[in-house]
């Protein structure tokens, strides 16, 4: 299909400022669940999740852990820097985050005029070894600020850093600071791979609870990674959607879930990251298909890969293929880059569910929700605004259905 024309005026509404949820419930599964299947819209809580959900289905989490990667340096003058670091210069962000000395990245930089940037930061942590860590300022990059990070104390790596000086990279949106809650609130109860600086924030609902009840209907939990980049935030800015360039993310999956994916009828996508994970694997190993080779760790799913292929291939021949790739170089996981843009048109080839929270006007996320749901955001949306539905990171959520669950 050619890639579609959408206008991103279209995905603009009235979202008051009351709507947006400043902070997460006392309860992670109070929230409420706007169940939406064949055009009838229901509310519910996510306590209850579970009785809409299909047995003998497999559900897909995003593991990925938000780290504290805003850095805030306070001149002499009182004035502040604030350091937001996007991602690694080299490797992904888990590798980079367990280097000891030194490491570069891709930053934001809030208050720039205040920094004579040929001069470091410098803190002074206090360890057990006194430790002085410095940002030195590289150049400017096409997504931001180059800084060099490095530390005196060799046994501490740069999470550990982070740990000490950085705080949580709660959304622009939210009108407060991070505060101590939000270390744990801002953060799903299966987070295990740090790398994210932002939270796969469908998730952020789901307890210890409803994990034990999802057995009961006999949903396999499977887990993937896929580190969420500031870009999930970024507005798009063009008149066309097509004109917006999507932000690449890093993706992690291991056997396993390639081999589970090959061969699971009901698939449940927690979050639009889990979404864009299962449908860019997909993509990923069509790829490797017309290439007749597996791609190496370098390797990123161009933005409008679904568009500009002639020949479509199911999802059990794509897996078993990339499997048996895998097989012959005996590698258990695949590590790439995906920009992926999924936009009003698009098939899905992997997902036959989603659970996602409500998202900011004129998103890349929101046009995803309209391609899962065919059109039908705006009835969505209007119902949600009219139920006092809470909105964005911290807000309500809804379950999704895509074709009865089935693929072409």
């Amino acid at each position: 299909m050619p890639i579609p024309v959408v206008l991103t005026e279209d995905y603009n509404y009235d979202l008051p400022q009351d709507n947006i949820a400043q902070r997460p419930l006392a309860q992670r599964d109070a929230s409420k669940l706007l169940v939406y299947k064949s055009g009838a819209c229901i509310t519910d809580t996510y306590k209850n999740i579970v009785a809409y959900l299909p047995s003998d289905a497999l559900m897909i989490f995003n593991n990925s852990k938000v780290i504290p990667a805003r850095l805030l340096y306070v001149k002499d003058t009182s004035g502040i820097i604030e350091l937001f670091c996007l991602e690694p210069k080299e490797g992904t962000p888990y590798e980079a985050l367990q280097h000891c000395g030194h490491t570069t990245w891709t930053c934001m930089i809030g208050g720039l005029k205040k920094w004579r940037t040929e001069i470091p930061l410098e803190w002074k942590l206090s360890t057990e070894k006194e430790c002085i860590v410095q940002a030195s300022f590289v150049q400017a990059d096409e997504n931001g600020f180059e800084i060099d990070f490095s530390w005196t104390d060799l046994e501490m790596t740069f999470a550990d850093i982070l740990d000490c000086l950085g705080q949580m990279p709660i959304p622009p949106y939210l009108l407060r600071k991070a505060e101590q809650d939000d270390t744990t609130r801002y953060q799903t109860v299966y987070a295990t791979v740090e790398g994210s600086v932002a939270a796969p924030t469908a998730g952020l609902h789901f307890t210890e609870h409803i994990m034990t009840a999802l057995s009961g209907k006999n949903i396999t939990q499977a887990f993937t990674t896929l580190h969420v980049g500031a870009g999930t935030f970024k507005p798009v800015n063009a008149s066309y959607a097509h004109e917006h360039p999507m932000h690449a993310e890093w993706i992690e999956a291991d056997k396993v879930l390639i081999e589970q994916l090959a061969t699971s009828k009901k698939i449940i996508a927690v979050g639009t990251t889990s979404l864009r994970t299962v449908e860019s694997l997909y993509w990923f190993a069509v790829s490797c298909m017309q290439n007749n080779a597996l791609h190496e760790v370098d390797f990123v799913l161009p933005q409008f890969c679904p568009y500009q292929q002639d020949m479509i291939h199911s999802k059990e021949a794509a897996f078993t293929f990339l499997l048996s790739l895998l097989n012959q170089k005996a590698i258990n996981r695949v590590v790439f880059k995906t920009e992926l843009m999924i936009l009003p048109g698009y098939q899905m080839k992997v997902a036959g569910y989603l659970v996602t929270n409500f998202h900011q006007p004129k998103s890349t996320l929101l046009m995803l929700v309209n391609a899962f749901t065919k059109g039908n955001w705006k009835r969505l949306y209007d119902y949600a605004l009219h139920n006092d539905y809470r909105f964005l990171s911290f807000g309500d959520g809804c379950l999704l259905q895509w074709e009865d669950g089935e693929h072409s």
